[in-house]
């Protein structure tokens, strides 16, 4: 009866050493796969789970799907990054044209306040003592990069 059962149970190959030994091996590389994978999984976070389990597939069609999906959401990842970073970078160049205004602002008021009482020391026979004649009569010179303002002059008048 036992003979009988052991040639049912393994049929013809039950005696088979090869084939018993390749099956042992199978068996061992299929834990093996399976403690490494577990182990991963333990290890990894969410989106390296994704590599480990992107390499079993049943098809090509899947395997293209899953990788496009993959693909699509590195992108969407790095287009993120490149919008932080110009953001970032917009932002900091705000800031700066923003303190740069604040101090032209601060030096605009100085030498205001500086003309507004330095005026009235100006004679009145020179053609400075009227700063808004002063502005009529300037040119910008777009070649040197400043401002051409007319020679000061003193007035005499002569009496007959």
């Amino acid at each position: 009866l036992q003979m009988l059962e052991q040639q049912v149970v393994g049929g013809e190959q039950a005696k088979n050493k090869d084939l018993k030994e390749k099956h042992k091996r199978r068996k061992k590389y299929a834990d093996e796969r399976r403690m490494q994978l577990v182990t991963a999984l333990q290890k990894s976070n969410e989106d390296s789970s994704d590599w480990v389990l992107l390499n079993v597939y049943d098809s090509i069609q899947e395997e293209v799907r899953a990788k496009s999906k993959l693909l699509e959401k590195m992108q969407k990842k790095a287009a993120e990054t490149e919008i932080k970073d110009l953001q970032s970078e917009f932002e900091l160049e705000k800031i700066d044209y923003l303190s740069t205004i604040r101090r032209l602002e601060r030096d605009l008021m100085l030498f205001q306040q500086l003309l507004d009482q330095v005026q009235s020391l100006i004679r009145r026979d020179c053609n400075y003592s009227n700063l808004e004649k002063i502005k009529r009569e300037s040119v910008w010179d777009e070649e040197t990069g400043c401002w051409k303002i007319p020679e000061p002059v003193i007035q005499k008048t002569r009496l007959p």
